[in-house]
């Protein structure tokens, strides 16, 4: 076994690995970027060494320099996470020559599997089945478009060296190839440096099922079951887990076979996953390898009772796989979802700050945490903006979507927006507790799972100004002396007056609109109103962070934090609300430039500018396009107008807030 191992990653993964890494004695070398010198990852390893600038291009993707410090720091192999450099085979070339071990798949595997195009033409040879389309190498605009109207519409575009969602498009009609073929090429070329794409029959509603293959340098190549990873937004996974509950037994043999002859082809070492399109009448197609570890592969561990990087490392070592295919028996359901710092309401922008208060689950039998951040540090602009996996493992799958609500409710991120509320109604959707999602139900219906701009129920208004008056009066009685007599007036925290009942005024903020409840009473009896509504509150309590009550008639007890901030609750129906606290009697609504100009939501690169000055546009009209965050953003016209200036051109990068197109006041 290696004695010291480099990790050419960084967050989450690359803090998964340094665990295992210490539990097997080997010691660890980590390595970072100019934005992540205080990052989990350098805290936890043995050792961590710069290697250069914030962006990817200037640090986590020269292999270069991260083989510079292997040979420096003597590190005997290297481990590269997912991502960055863990499927380039020209690094994994180049650690075979510096004598590292490079902790994957051999080069050629990976070019063989690299490549969309040249692993479908492998697969066909070797009788894995494929989707119909087109992966050749002629990529003449002309010549593609030709091969479109042979393989029928609707139709998939996707990047030949792509994965992970990037450069995919799904082409209804011949008139929009051209248009979101060009989109898919820059989008490839921007993520992979190759424009080259292939043309697949893009199959109506089919399920996304993948396979964990393994393979040693004895020969040997099993495969670890399936993960079912239909629940996705554009293409990209937001829920994994393991077993399908699509798959009968001869499915899952079926396909089990398939994966490993698709590993076979390309005498696979390592870890690897296939993955599969599945019609809705159980027909599966062979769609890609991704010649690395998933993400996604906590939930294999947690049925299996394995560790897939200690598997890695031991096979990289030399040594057989643990285990036979025949020894593999999984026990159990598990699923995973990710926590990102993103904004489901504003179609899932990347957020970036500080992470001012981070509260997860304990971790347990039934639920693991992955993750590579704590409170108060710094969710960056330059990188995936995960903030953690979230993983539960239970009996059977009813009690699993069980394991996850409840760990959901009990995470909490202030800082940057999170996905968190999403993920809860996700957790509790009928096409996700009926286990009958396709890959582009979310895309479809996305409304189904965002809370929007719906109001709060009165009730819900009465039930968080309650927790926020037992924090206040709970405040108010810590910080005085009168707290040792409770029988004195002044330790009534009511707002007592002379001659009649003391009144207060609760106010809550929720995405910008202000809530008043009137409140009379103390010590957890009250009587609320909020406009025409009205509410008697007996015998509330609010104590580690669940408030009981009874509201008029009715007996509730509710999962809320309250703070001088703000006050986060579910109703009783799961739902999650977060109020800031406001002002008794002042509020300012936020002001704002109207319909005059377009700003950066984030800092970014220019990709495309679609506009120019002095051009009449339409509401809605795509402006300009934007690259941030591994994510490609159109910046549209927030109304009718002429533009008077654009100030951005293409390439250009620009930061958050900044001015881009700015519309004549006149129009």
């Amino acid at each position: 076994m290696f004695e010291r191992v480099l990790i050419a990653n960084r967050g989450e993964i690359a803090c998964r690995v340094i665990r295992t890494c210490r539990r097997l004695g080997i010691r660890t070398i980590a390595v970072y970027s100019e934005a992540d010198r205080d990052a989990q990852h350098v805290r936890l390893a043995d050792e961590a060494w710069p290697i250069g600038g914030s962006r990817p291009a200037e640090s986590y993707l020269r292999g270069d320099v991260i083989l510079d410090v292997a040979k420096k720091s003597g590190a005997q192999a290297i481990h590269p996470g997912y991502g960055f450099l863990s499927e380039n085979t020209a690094f994994a070339r180049a650690c075979a020559d510096a004598g590292v071990t490079f902790i994957g798949p051999r080069p050629e595997s990976i070019d063989a599997m690299g490549s969309k195009a040249a692993a479908k033409a492998l697969m066909e040879h070797h009788q894995v089945p494929l989707v119909p389309g087109y992966h050749g190498d002629n990529q003449d605009t002309g010549f593609l478009t030709e091969q479109a109207r042979k393989t029928g519409f609707p139709l998939m575009i996707k990047a030949a060296a792509g994965g992970g969602g990037k450069g995919m498009r799904i082409v209804r009609t011949e008139k929009e190839f051209a248009d979101a073929l060009a989109s898919a090429q820059r989008e490839a070329a921007s993520s992979f440096g190759d424009t080259r794409v292939i043309l697949e029959r893009y199959v109506e509603h089919p399920r996304h099922i993948e396979f964990q293959v393994f393979g040693d340098t004895h020969g040997n190549l099993i495969h670890l079951n399936e993960r079912e990873c239909s629940a996705q937004r554009r293409y990209q996974k937001v829920l994994e887990e393991t077993p399908s509950p699509f798959l009968n037994e001869t499915r899952r043999n079926a396909m089990g076979e398939a994966a490993v002859a698709a590993a076979k082809a390309v005498d696979y070492v390592g870890a690897g996953t296939v993955e599969f399109i599945v019609a809705q009448d159980g027909t599966f197609y062979f769609m890609e390898m991704n010649t690395r570890l998933q993400v996604e592969h906590p939930v294999t561990e947690e049925t299996l009772g394995l560790d897939l990087v200690e598997w890695q490392l031991r096979v990289a070592a030399g040594e057989s796989l643990p285990l036979r295919q025949d020894e593999i028996h999984a026990r159990g359901h598990a699923i995973e979802v990710r926590l990102y710092a993103e904004d489901p309401d504003q179609n899932f922008l990347p957020g970036s700050g500080t992470l001012r208060c981070l509260r997860l689950p304990r971790p347990s039998d039934h639920v693991r945490l992955d993750g590579g951040v704590v409170e108060g540090d710094t969710v960056t602009i330059f990188y995936d903006p995960m903030i953690a996996k979230l993983i539960v493992h239970d009996t059977d799958r009813t009690q699993a979507l069980q394991r996850l609500r409840e760990a959901l409710a009990e995470c909490d991120i202030v800082g940057p927006k999170s996905n968190i509320a999403f993920l809860e109604r996700l957790s509790r959707h009928p096409v996700v507790v009926e286990g009958c999602i396709d890959t582009g139900y979310l895309d479809r219906h996305l409304d189904e799972f965002l809370t929007g701009d719906a109001a709060p129920s009165a009730d819900v208004l009465f039930a968080a100004a309650t927790a926020a008056l037992l924090r206040d009066e709970r405040a108010v009685l810590e910080s005085t002396a009168c707290v040792s007599d409770p029988h004195s007036p002044w330790s009534r925290a009511d707002a007592w007056r002379i001659g009649h009942a003391g009144k207060r005024i609760v106010a809550l903020s929720l995405r910008e609109q202000r809530y008043e409840v009137q409140a009379y009473g103390h010590d957890g009896d009250y009587r609320l109103q909020h406009d025409a509504s009205h509410c008697q509150v007996h015998g509330a309590r609010y104590e580690a962070d669940v408030l009981s009550a009874r509201f008029d008639d009715r007996s509730m007890r509710l999962r809320v934090h309250a703070d001088q901030e703000r006050i986060a609750l579910h109703d009783t129906d799961g739902q999650r609300y977060t109020f800031s606290r406001a002002a008794a009697f002042a509020w300012e609504s936020k002001g704002g430039a109207g319909g005059h100009q377009v700003i950066a939501p984030m800092p970014g690169r220019i990709v495309l500018v679609k506009a120019k000055a002095g051009d009449n546009v339409e509401e809605g009209q795509e402006l300009l396009v934007m690259e941030a965050m591994k994510m490609e953003l159109a910046l549209k016209a927030p109304r009718a107008g002429t533009i008077e200036v654009i100030s951005a051109m293409q390439g250009e990068f620009v930061e958050a807030d900044a001015v881009l197109v700015r519309f004549t006041s006149s129009s």
